[in-house]
């Protein structure tokens, strides 16, 4: 800088730019704040008192520009760079550990942000900008979403050893008619039922509700009842599964994108990831 060097010349040089440019972006400066900053005597060069107030604003803008710059080249090179992932909160963890360790060791520095909500929400807040992609296992996700299927997941019913269930190899859907069931508020598995034209067959009796997996499989465990379930959520030890059948119902787990929006670099890493990870291994 000219103070620095006292030689316009010299720091032009350290600018890498050229001194007629350097020597107008002062004299723009001086025009802005109303006075000179520096004052030329022959060969040598003076800060001035206005210059010497401006020095630590102008030291303070120069030091944020070059943060700024390189935040954004460790951004571009994967370096420092956070995203925003929401999965659906009935989606089990144990078939996207394995993706997410081998995307920490693609991109060592990423920050991954973990939202876990119902799916409704997570296409809203996609769409607001909110998050970069979803992981979402409902159908009939809107045309304004890229989507492509990671894996599918049969539906099952959990009950409590000693069920007469147990004694079944699956569980048609009729036989739960009059059963006591603990009801998912977040399940979705009725909505897969809707787009197969699956008529609602059976009346259960619903002994509880609850968003929380938690409370839903503790009552399970102490016999309050039964509920379908996604084949991959992790169950308590204690609770029996048995594949429903009649109809047998599945649901796509999706990564979901938003249609034609630019993708930032880690948005693009973990896409490509998806689209070649092998999600039958973490089965």
């Amino acid at each position: 800088m000219p103070n620095e060097t006292l030689n316009f010349t010299r720091a032009a040089e350290r600018c890498n730019v050229a001194q007629p440019s350097l020597t107008r972006t002062i004299k723009k400066l001086e025009d802005e704040f109303g006075g000179q900053l520096f004052r030329r005597e022959r060969n040598l060069t003076h800060c001035t008192d206005l210059g010497r107030l401006m020095r630590p604003h102008l030291t303070a803008v120069f030091e944020a520009s070059e943060a700024a710059a390189n935040q954004a080249k460790d951004f571009s090179v994967l370096e420092k760079a956070t995203l925003n992932l929401g999965v659906m909160c009935t989606i089990g963890p144990a078939r996207l550990i394995g993706f997410i360790e081998r995307l920490s060791k693609e991109i060592p520095n990423l920050e991954l942000k973990l939202r876990d909500a119902p799916g409704c929400t997570l296409v809203d807040e996609m769409m607001a900008g909110d998050l970069d992609i979803a992981i979402i296992g409902v159908p009939n996700i809107p045309e304004r979403f890229d989507t492509r299927t990671l894996y599918s997941e049969r539906y099952v019913v959990a009950f409590s050893q000693g069920h007469r269930f147990e004694q079944m190899n699956a569980v048609p859907l009729g036989e739960l008619d009059q059963e006591d069931y603990l009801a998912r508020i977040n399940c979705e598995y009725t909505e897969h039922f809707n787009e197969r034209g699956v008529p609602k067959a059976h009346k259960v009796n619903v002994r509880y509700q609850s968003e929380r997996e938690s409370w839903v499989q503790a009552l399970i465990l102490a016999g309050m009842g039964c509920a379908i379930m996604p084949e991959f959520l992790p169950m308590l030890p204690g609770i029996a599964t048995r594949v429903l059948i009649e109809p047998e119902i599945e649901r796509d787990i999706q990564l979901v994108t938003v249609g034609g929006r630019r993708y930032s670099p880690p948005v693009q890493s973990f896409i490509r990831l998806a689209h070649r990870y092998d999600w039958s291994s973490s089965l």
